[in-house]
């Protein structure tokens, strides 16, 4: 039974939608080939200056799309799309869909995941969340983050080469997580590797392996949550989770379904978007050593660094909306249940707001116009978060290191909604360039 519904799920979500994207681009369909041909993965920079070229949304046979930061912002914000990265434009196998998703397996994009709900559910349940994201919360993470940034880099071997991903990018981010789920230390390595293979669901062409081996992943995940839940309702910890399993509004808490998706939606975000932001920022920084000479003489920079590389590389290239009735976006008509893809990965480089959008700088003053977080009622709840992870997590990292260098050929993630790395083979010296102070 678990293996029909899984099978349903997989057809709806992904073999026919990755069916129709394949047959697309073989004839050469831009939208499609920005998510199915492997060269414009690489390299999806030229191919999204092309799209924006053709109009504000232009469109094939089953999808619209938009590389300008002018329409995808406008799609983002209002009220006349929904959120539904998983489902279709069909509402006859949404509702299948809906009916086929094991509540044993939800994932970051299942019901009830504050990425795909719409007000007043999602107003509920963002109010009985966002609590535990104030900017004090978050704040007194920091102090937290150095220690388990230095813990890290304590066993980085000076002069020898190293995955930065391995030991350093990927590790940093789920510890944080771990803590703040009150994940047992025993437990955050098999935390981890349910997390990698979970996150393979966000992408929209995802094979029948590669979906069995995440469904897998995600009935694992869901289960031993279920059993923590347990745990911290008879023994609350210190942790966030603790703290949300005991948060009570006026009689209104979060039910054990509820749990489950804010805490795989921490784990897919918090872990996904700071393992890529990490990777693309170390390599970013070390093919621009002028502009990381100045972090390193003036500390103060590394906040509109961070901004700057989420906007150059915005770990999530790709978004969906669907439109829940007939409307218009940037004067194109839309008609109800029909998906637009956005490519925040575009319109973070669109040139008719951001000068010079294909250089990399540090300074550029509104980098943080970027979409990388996206934007309206579904802003990243744990942007504040990933933002102080990667500004005390790459500080430290060149606090320690005066040559950071390549080891080796780095490999891109094959996934097309993430953009980073998963291995970064780097040489770590500590005693060169005289120990610049940071």
């Amino acid at each position: 039974m678990n293996r029909l519904r899984s099978a349903t799920v997989w057809a709806i979500r992904y073999g026919l939608p990755g069916a129709a994207i394949r047959f697309g681009a073989g004839r050469g369909d831009l939208i499609a080939r920005l998510t199915a041909d492997q060269s414009v993965r690489a390299d999806p920079f030229q191919a999204y200056d092309e799209l924006r070229a053709r109009g504000p949304l232009p469109s094939n046979r089953f999808v619209s799309a938009t590389a300008s930061h002018r329409v995808a912002s406008e799609a983002l914000r209002g009220n006349g799309f929904l959120a539904n990265p998983g489902g279709g434009a069909n509402a006859t196998l949404d509702r299948i869909l809906a009916a086929a998703v094991d509540p044993r397996a939800i994932g970051p994009v299942d019901h009830p995941s504050l990425l795909t709900i719409h007000p007043p559910e999602h107003t509920r349940l963002r109010r009985l969340v966002a609590h535990a994201f104030t900017p004090r919360a978050i704040a007194a993470f920091s102090e937290r983050i150095r220690e388990v940034a230095e813990d890290l880099l304590d066993r980085i071997p000076d002069g020898e080469p190293f995955d930065l991903v391995q030991r350093y990018a990927a590790p940093l981010p789920v510890m944080v997580i771990a803590e703040i789920l009150g994940v047992p230390t025993a437990m955050r390595e098999q935390f981890l590797a349910w997390g990698n293979e979970a996150a393979m669901t966000l992408d929209p062409d995802l094979g029948w392996r590669a979906f069995w081996r995440a469904d897998t992943a995600l009935r694992g995940l869901n289960g031993w949550l279920s059993e923590h839940l347990d745990r911290l309702r008879r023994h609350p910890g210190e942790d966030l989770l603790s703290e949300l399993v005991h948060h009570d509004e006026d009689g209104d808490r979060l039910s054990d379904t509820e749990l489950r998706a804010t805490a795989l939606l921490l784990l897919g975000a918090g872990f996904e978007t700071t393992v890529n932001l990490l990777g693309n920022a170390v390599r970013l920084l070390l093919d621009h050593p002028g502009q990381l000479a100045a972090l390193r003489a003036d500390p103060t920079g590394w906040p509109g660094a961070v901004e700057e590389v989420l906007r150059y590389e915005s770990p999530v290239q790709i978004t969906l909306r669907v439109a829940a009735k007939d409307t218009e976006l940037a004067g194109v008509p839309v008609p109800e249940g029909r998906a637009v893809v956005l490519m925040l990965g575009g319109a973070n480089r669109d040139p008719d707001v951001f000068e010079d959008p294909h250089t990399f700088d540090i300074t550029r003053a509104n980098a943080r116009e970027h979409l990388a977080f996206s934007a309206g009622i579904h802003y990243c709840l744990g942007a504040r978060l990933a933002r102080l992870e990667a500004e005390v997590a790459l500080q430290a990292l060149f606090e320690r290191f005066g040559e950071l260098r390549s080891a080796g050929t780095p490999s891109r993630r094959r996934t097309r909604v993430l953009r980073g790395y998963d291995r970064l083979p780097l040489r770590a010296e500590t005693g060169r360039l005289g120990a610049t102070p940071v």
